[in-house]
């Protein structure tokens, strides 16, 4: 069966086609923002991808698509995405449907992802949750090979858990919450750059050279993340959490700083040692577009 898969970010919207759950295409296409831009980017994405492999749209069984935001999975609708610059309600799934004249699902970028990380990690039946680590800080968790999304969808809002009542004030209204000191948006604060350079890449090639402030940026920041990953695991008990987002690309320098911090929180509890923690983590692969993966498969088992 032939799924087309598309994560819509701010900028580029990717497009991935599936059969038999291995890539089988990829267009990338730059995303034209606001209600209309965004249904005519996945309509044009999709378009595009069954160019490329010399098919009709009508050859793709479905479409899935994953978009920031508040999303209601059961009617495909959208709100607050704004980066995409959709901050009312926007029936995404059913105007694509009408549009494309094909099966629509949409979900939340990061649930997307999580099951397109359970999927290329080889856990596809089992427990995962991913920690995506952008300019904020959220979690997809997949239980038992299926999302777990929440009564209200809230399921796996971790950044949002308050850890510092005396803390910087975060834009959901509290005080310290974890996505105030474990996001890109906190590393940017610690380690400023000038232009579109990623401070997360730059603070760590720092550290790497010697650099004794940004060594200590990056154990803190390793240690605020560390702090995600124990709170996914005492709550939900996945056996893997995988590092997702923009941070996660600085890849092996990230991965040990949240493994030292883990073993080093662990230190005196016989309790988080028996739960082996650092093992538990993993980095999202880079060269396979997760998110995209992640909406072909919500759209195959839609």
């Amino acid at each position: 069966m032939l799924t087309a898969g598309i994560d819509v970010g701010g900028t580029k919207t990717l497009a991935v086609a599936l059969d038999d759950r291995d890539v089988v295409g990829q267009v990338r296409l730059p995303t034209t923002l606001g209600p209309h831009g965004v249904v005519a980017s996945v309509a044009d994405a999709v378009g595009a991808l069954a160019a490329s492999l010399g098919q009709p749209v009508g050859a793709f069984a479905a479409v899935g698509v994953g978009v920031p935001g508040v999303v209601d999975h059961r009617d495909g609708r959208v709100a607050h995405a704004v980066n995409l610059a959709v901050r009312e309600p926007l029936r995404l799934g059913p105007l694509l449907a009408d549009r494309l004249d094909l099966p629509v699902s949409v979900e939340n970028d990061v649930n997307a992802a999580a099951l397109g990380a359970a999927h290329v990690l080889g856990v596809a039946d089992g427990d995962l949750a991913l920690l995506s680590i952008g300019t904020g800080l959220g979690a997809g968790i997949v239980t038992g090979g299926r999302l777990r999304r929440g009564a209200r969808g809230a399921a796996g809002e971790i950044g949002h858990v308050p850890v510092d009542p005396q803390g910087p004030p975060c834009p959901c209204g509290q005080r310290g919450c974890l996505e105030t000191l474990a996001s890109g948006a906190a590393l940017t604060a610690a380690w400023p750059v000038e232009g579109d350079a990623s401070s997360a890449a730059a603070v760590f090639a720092a550290a790497a050279h010697g650099d004794v402030r940004a060594q200590q940026v990056c154990a803190a920041f390793g240690g605020h993340v560390a702090a995600g990953v124990r709170l996914l695991v005492l709550t939900c008990d996945v056996e893997t959490v995988a590092l997702g987002g923009g941070v996660s690309e600085v890849g092996l320098p990230l991965l040990d700083a949240v493994r030292a911090a883990l073993r080093a929180q662990s230190t005196g509890s016989a309790f988080l040692s028996s739960l082996d923690l650092p093992a538990r983590v993993a980095l999202v692969p880079t060269d396979t577009p997760v998110g995209a993966v992640g909406a072909a498969l919500a759209g195959m088992r839609r």
